[in-house]
């Protein structure tokens, strides 16, 4: 899946400026694999295959036997378990609900969850504080509802949910303080969901193996450096353009990651996403004959599973083209087309092909990206791990709502 002849390459005007830029991005990562091997980058240890849980087999036992998982989440809380659903959807036997915003028009999707019966509710905020997982809650909170079967992930420390989950006994999973919530995917945060999915946990975690994989390694490095190079060039609007809707949640992560991570003090990647054949006629234009300021990342997926036919009946003399094939090989043409005349027009992409499906490639691509945003970062000279803008939004919503309110509330 990650291999070099998909990434950037040949796009340059100046390759003394690439050139340049993949030596400065050599040194960044051997600095930065100094750093994690000596601990300075604690929440990569939730990367790796040694990192053990704030849960045990019991309390897994416990909650296995619901046929219905309620996830309640913002950001970072809960976009990795919708990309782990999503992605692995096919080989999860339960049913996932996802309550990730807030929504007037959700009152049948909240009647729905009040009524589900075998089901479990979780409930995500690192700091337990967070004004729209809360309100979620309360949408559907009734005792009856939720008694024995509320799981809530969040910081040891006094919080709304954290008295929550004491008044009504429920289930409290440690979120650890050091690991944050866009970076928390292989974490209590994604992986509990995941392994009341019955996904194995174990094949997520590459990172040690990973970051000694000279294919992985010599990917990562070239695709940091070209992206640095083409922002340089002010060419920094990243266009995800997606041939795989199984894929639509991972690309949320990502666009949640990059902007999060590196939007700071007037620098940053613009993430966008697109979602093709469909954006083929709405936005392909722009993208082919308009301002050349965006890189584009392709994702599609090669599987085996039984082709979707279409009907011999419906096509007739000018569609003669479309016979024997299939639903699959269609978006495959229209994908490989546009590739063609990006490549025509000199338009950076890189092209990422997910050919198992399973819980090892899902966790590679999540390392890779991760990486990637801690090496831009260390480029671009901004830390990628606070959101301090935002913080100042929450405060003036709890000011226009009439609450007590403080720098560290949420």
């Amino acid at each position: 899946m990650i291999k070099k002849d998909n990434f950037f390459k040949n796009f340059f005007i100046s390759s003394k400026i690439y050139n340049q830029n993949i030596k400065k991005t050599k040194n960044i990562f051997f600095s930065f694999k100094e750093d994690f091997k000596n601990g300075e980058i604690p929440f990569l240890e939730s990367y790796t295959k040694d990192y053990k849980f704030e849960f045990s087999n019991k309390i897994l036992q416990k909650y296995s036997k619901y046929k219905n998982i309620v996830v309640f989440g913002m950001g970072g809380s809960i976009l990795g378990t919708k990309s782990i659903y999503s992605f692995l959807k096919k080989k999860i036997k339960k049913q996932v609900f996802f309550f990730d915003n807030l929504d007037i028009n959700l009152n049948s999707k909240y009647k729905s969850i009040k009524n589900l019966k075998n089901s479990c509710f979780i409930v995500v905020s690192k700091s337990g504080n967070t004004l729209e997982t809360i309100t979620n809650l309360g949408t559907i909170f009734s005792k009856n509802l939720l008694k024995n079967r509320l799981i809530i992930i969040t910081e040891l420390k006094d919080s709304s949910l954290m008295n929550i989950a004491l008044r009504y006994n429920a289930e409290i999973i440690e979120h650890k303080d050091f690991i944050g919530g866009r970076y928390s995917v292989l974490s209590e945060t994604s992986m509990f969901p995941a392994a009341l999915m019955g996904l194995s946990l174990k094949e997520f975690k590459n990172l040690k193996i990973l970051i000694k994989n000279k294919n992985f390694v010599s990917s990562l490095i070239q695709n940091v450096a070209s992206i640095y190079t083409l922002y340089k060039k002010k060419i920094n609007n990243s266009v995800l353009l997606n041939y795989d809707s199984s894929l639509n949640d991972m690309g949320y992560w990502y666009q949640q990651l990059t902007a999060e991570s590196l939007g700071k003090r007037g620098k940053g990647i613009n993430p966008f996403l697109s979602f093709a054949p469909k954006d083929h006629h709405s936005l392909l234009q722009l993208y082919l004959d308009g301002p050349r300021d965006k890189f584009f990342t392709f994702f599609n997926s090669k599987t085996k599973e039984k082709k979707i036919k279409i009907s011999k009946n419906i096509i007739l003399n000018n569609m003669n083209f479309l016979k024997k094939k299939n639903l699959e090989s269609i978006i495959e043409a229209q994908c490989r087309a546009t590739k063609t005349i990006f490549k025509l027009k000199k338009i950076p992409f890189r092209q990422i092909t997910f050919n198992k499906k399973n819980e090892k490639e899902l966790g590679t691509i999540f390392t890779f990206f991760v990486l990637e945003t801690i090496l831009l970062s260390r480029l671009l000279g901004v830390n990628p791990f606070d959101q301090p803008s935002v913080e100042a939004v929450k405060i003036q919503t709890k000011k226009i709502l009439g609450l007590k309110f403080s720098k560290n509330y949420f």
